[in-house]
């Protein structure tokens, strides 16, 4: 098997990484192969038909109730005459009732109305000696910044009443801790870092009142939010690129710190779903091994082996973060472990070709928990510059290309025959381990004992196999024997059917038909002897 073969379904263009929009930008499988600019304004376009659609339908919905309406109506006319008359009547009537109650009623309505001036004079003298302190209060909010003034949101005062405090105690600790760096950030920049805070505690509010939007539309928000305040730092502020970046970043920390809980894996969609799948495709495929990958790592080698650990600690570490932001970092830390690693073993710099097939195995080996709600949490709620570009959003779009392989992934795409394929994935057989003999003398004496025990557990589970094949046929011969002892039986009673007689009569005496018993001598008598 030659290394093109091997290569065949692993290799991904580096062109089909960019939005097939061909705007330069890194995709997204999520987002259909467009990067988020694109998909953001292909959404908008598909949305702005269906809404025209919609508007269209119901249009065509209303003239043709009006055309029936109008069709009943003529063939009422002369009803409909006649009635009319009636309800004038009964209109003039009514009419001139409410008049005369109108009558009874002025002068109490009068007084009613002095009454409620005289509320409302009242009413004004409180208000001017209330005046002061409003003015006070005014002046303390224009000279004093917005986050000394902070009130917490609505959302914070829900976690404040949680009926279990004690299992957000981390959260909340970790909440008033980026809620604290992200006040000292703001005051680096002064007017501008007052604006930032408005902004983000009026998007946490409107945020709070959308809880019961779709996933897709508060991602939406989110994406609006970031690129409405991006453009103001640039136009009003004139603020440079690196600045607006650093601003973006704090600012997606704090919110997303806070909106975490709400929108990552939400019961809503099927991201919980997909994340049991993907588990359990990755645990049926625990046998594939880095020579069917193709992967240009060796293991052996010390520097190598915990390269390998870091990168899968790394990508399991991605779960534990809140921030996308500081997802994609486990992401990039863990791509630069690979890297590492594949330099390390063959002595050159890395290929694009050499990373996918390794990221695709470390995936594999490390199996990290909910895999799909991360992706598509990064996806909502990152900052969009950030996937379309750069390191990140390189590095991004490679891990979902490797999951999307790992999900399709058969036997072609590993050049094994389907029945090894099928064998490999039902666990009847597992892929052939490395002799004990040809181990090096510098490999970690804890991998040589893991690979013998597990050739071991391999020969323990083709006696048991063998054992249970042999007790299935032992347990079907006594099952045919039990059928054949009862066929023989049933054959022969059928030959030989039992006859039930009557019951005999009395016996009679055995001389009763002898006239001359008379004449017979007399039974003997038992004799007595002396001595």
């Amino acid at each position: 098997m030659n290394l093109k073969s091997e290569r065949r379904g692993i290799h991904v263009d580096q062109s089909e990484l960019l939005c097939k929009k061909g705007c330069g930008y890194y995709g997204n499988p999520a987002w259909q192969g467009f990067c988020s600019k694109c998909w953001r304004e292909e959404y908008h376009k598909a949305r702005q038909k269906q809404i025209q659609e919609d508007w269209e339908l119901a249009e065509r919905l209303q003239r043709e109730e009006e055309e029936a309406y109008a069709s009943s109506q003529s063939t009422q006319g002369a009803q409909s005459l006649t009635f009319s008359k009636f309800e004038e009547k009964k209109t003039n009537e009514k009419t001139r009732k409410v008049t005369t109650v109108k009558k009874f009623f002025t002068a109490s309505s009068r007084a009613g109305a002095k009454k409620a001036q005289e509320k409302i004079v009242k009413q004004g003298h409180l208000g001017r000696e209330r005046n002061a302190d409003n003015i006070l209060r005014d002046l303390k909010e224009i000279f004093t910044p917005s986050w000394e003034l902070a009130s917490p949101t609505e959302a914070e005062i829900q976690e404040s009443k949680s009926p279990s405090p004690s299992i957000n105690r981390q959260a909340s600790i970790e909440t008033d801790r980026v809620y604290k760096e992200f006040i000292e950030f703001l005051k680096t920049y002064h007017k501008s870092g007052q604006d930032i805070y408005k902004q983000c505690k009026l998007f946490l509010d409107t945020m709070n009142h959308k809880r019961d939007l779709s996933i897709e539309e508060q991602s939406e928000c989110a994406q609006d939010f970031y690129q409405n305040v991006a453009e103001k730092l640039q136009t009003r502020w004139k603020m440079p690129p690196e600045k607006v970046e650093k601003a973006m970043d704090q600012i997606e920390k704090y919110i997303m710190t806070r909106q975490y809980k709400y929108v990552f894996c939400p019961e809503t969609t099927d991201d919980e779903k997909k994340d049991l799948a993907v588990q359990k495709r990755i645990r049926a495929l625990h046998w594939v091994t880095p020579q069917m990958l193709c992967v240009p790592v060796n293991e052996e080698i010390p520097e190598v082996s915990d390269m390998v650990v870091k990168a899968i600690t790394d990508i399991i570490e991605m779960d534990s973060k809140r921030v996308p932001r500081d997802k994609l970092a486990c992401i990039t830390k863990c791509s630069k472990h690979i890297f590492n690693a594949i330099k390390i073993t063959k002595n050159e710099p890395a290929s694009a070709d050499d990373f996918l097939p390794t990221l695709i195995y470390i995936v594999l080996k490390g199996n990290p928990p909910r895999l799909q709600s991360n992706i598509q949490y990064i996806t909502r709620f990152c900052n969009p510059s950030r996937l379309m570009t750069g390191e990140d959003g390189y590095y991004f779009t490679n891990l979902c290309c490797a999951v999307a392989f790992i999900e399709k992934l058969d036997a072609q795409s590993l050049n094994l025959s389907q029945e090894d394929f099928d064998r490999f994935m039902t666990g009847q057989t597992s892929p052939k381990k490395q002799e004990s003999d040809s181990w090096s003398p510098d490999v970690c004496l804890g991998v040589k004992q893991m690979y013998k025990n597990l050739d071991l557990l391999s020969q323990l589970n083709e006696r048991q196999e063998r054992i249970v094949s042999e007790a299935k046929k032992l347990e079907k011969d006594l099952i045919d024997w039990t059928d054949g002892v009862a066929k023989e039986v049933q054959d022969i009673v059928e030959k030989y059917p039992l006859e039930i007689k009557p019951k005999n009569q009395a016996l009679a005496a055995i001389d009763s038909e002898n006239v001359e018993n008379d004449k017979l001598p007399p039974p003997l008598q038992p004799q007595v002897y002396a001595g």
